[in-house]
């Protein structure tokens, strides 16, 4: 045998491996999956979810804990010498009413400040968490084929880019291990059964902002003797537009918007305030930055020339950092999911405005862990089953995607068996690139 047919075998061998762990967990998962979404909870108080998986991830044989960065979980299978890999998923839903029509469908509404709101599983993490529990039970169950250490993170509060850094903050890395390499994945309307890459620039840094413009309220008919905040709020907003158009290079992929502005009880009274709320997203960490000041000087210069009584109020409502998958370690997992699901399921994934708080885990200044970055990767497993994809308008993954249901609709359904089929098994074969001999 040559050494090429060697390679090929050995190749075959850990596929079918693979492939029949997951078989052999597939049912249990699949039970949890549907559990989860059926009961979903908002970021950090996902406290039934995170005992669930602790549960079973401890039942497999991993050291687990509770109560990482308020809910999260952390998993760890030491299995002799080698590199420590950290597989991370989340686990929050979303403020949102379920119209799937699934018989397993959220009805479930929770108490918010704003007041009651419906609850539902509308971005897929209750898939990402049940394949990490699908992963290590392929892992655990193959034990014998690897050396080294599986690192599993249950994150919360992803949807509101807090749940990172709690954990970071908790000491994840002080107190368990720090990691040789990140592996994160996400749900996409692609094709379900095939998995994307993209190297280098992958989604954009997000900031939102809460602002406060202060008026003095008065009489509709004497606005003389008022100063108007919402006069001072329509400027803030035509001219927030003029820095995408003339402050940042054209070459450069950057959104604002004015997502939310509320003022006032009625046609005749000039309230006293102004609320808005500003999301802000770009690709480059630098570039945001120099963003978000140019919205702040716009805010306080039109406050200034509609003679508000004091400086407008502005507070960070959530953020995160853009993320940069490492080329080499996308190229090594890349291989890894070729020779698990064949290069005719693999696709380019184009670069996302959406964000994410996973860069977090890699990034040591903004992740405040110290020393050098962690290499990470953080791929897309597609969600739209056969025929609905085949009767989808459009020539290939990003045309296709446009007429396809996205993340956060009410009637968005990532679940399928062959996706949860292919996370469990793009988790476990990335894994494996590193941890194998």
């Amino acid at each position: 045998m040559t050494h090429i047919d060697t390679v090929a075998s050995q190749t075959t061998s850990l596929k079918t491996a693979i492939g029949e762990q997951v078989d052999a967990a597939f049912d249990e998962v699949q039970a949890l999956y549907r559990r989860l979404h059926q009961y979903p909870e908002l970021p950090f108080q996902e406290y039934e979810t995170s005992a669930q998986l602790a549960d079973m991830l401890e039942s497999l044989g991993y050291e687990v804990t509770r109560g990482v960065g308020g809910t999260g979980v952390v998993a760890l299978l030491k299995n002799g010498e080698g590199p420590t890999v950290m597989l991370r998923g989340d686990m929050d839903a979303l403020p949102i009413k379920e119209d799937t029509g699934l018989d397993y469908a959220s009805t479930r509404t929770a108490e918010t400040e704003s007041g009651t709101v419906p609850l539902m599983h509308a971005c897929g993490h209750d898939l990402h968490s049940s394949c990490i529990v699908g992963a290590a039970a392929v892992m655990a169950g193959l034990k014998a084929e690897w050396s080294g250490t599986l690192m599993l993170i249950c994150q919360p509060a992803e949807e509101i880019f807090g749940g990172a850094k709690a954990m970071l903050d908790d000491g994840l890395y002080e107190r368990f291990a720090r990691p040789d390499v990140i592996l994160g994945q996400h749900n996409m309307p692609a094709l379900a059964g095939t998995v994307g890459h993209l190297a280098g620039s992958a989604m954009a840094a997000c900031t939102n902002l809460a602002v406060t413009i202060h008026g003095a309220g008065g009489h509709g008919s004497m606005p003389a003797q008022a100063v108007d905040p919402v006069v001072i709020a329509a400027h803030v907003v035509t001219r927030l537009q003029t820095i995408v158009s003339r402050e940042v290079p054209p070459e450069e992929t950057t959104v604002v918007t004015v997502g939310k502005l509320h003022a006032g009880t009625q046609a005749n009274i000039i309230p006293h305030s102004a609320e808005l709320e500003i999301n802000i997203r770009s690709f480059d960490n630098t570039l945001h930055a120099r963003i978000v000041d140019s919205i702040e000087r716009i805010i306080q210069a039109e406050c200034e020339a509609g003679r508000s009584p004091k400086p407008p109020e502005i507070r960070v409502l959530n953020e995160t950092i853009a993320l940069h998958n490492d080329a080499d370690t996308v190229e090594r997992v890349r291989r890894a999911h070729g020779e698990q699901f064949g290069e005719a399921n693999l696709y380019g994934m184009p670069r996302l405005n959406g964000s994410e708080d996973f860069p977090y885990f890699g990034n040591a200044e903004a992740g405040g862990f110290g020393g050098e970055d962690i290499p990470y990767v953080y791929w897309f497993i597609g969600a739209t089953p056969a025929e609905r994809w085949a009767e989808t308008p459009g020539e290939g993954v990003v045309q296709k995607m446009r007429n396809l249901e996205m993340p956060h609709s009410p009637y968005y359904f990532p679940g399928n068996e062959v996706t949860m089929r292919t996370g469990m098994a793009a988790m476990a074969s990335g894994a494996l690139a590193y941890l194998m001999p």
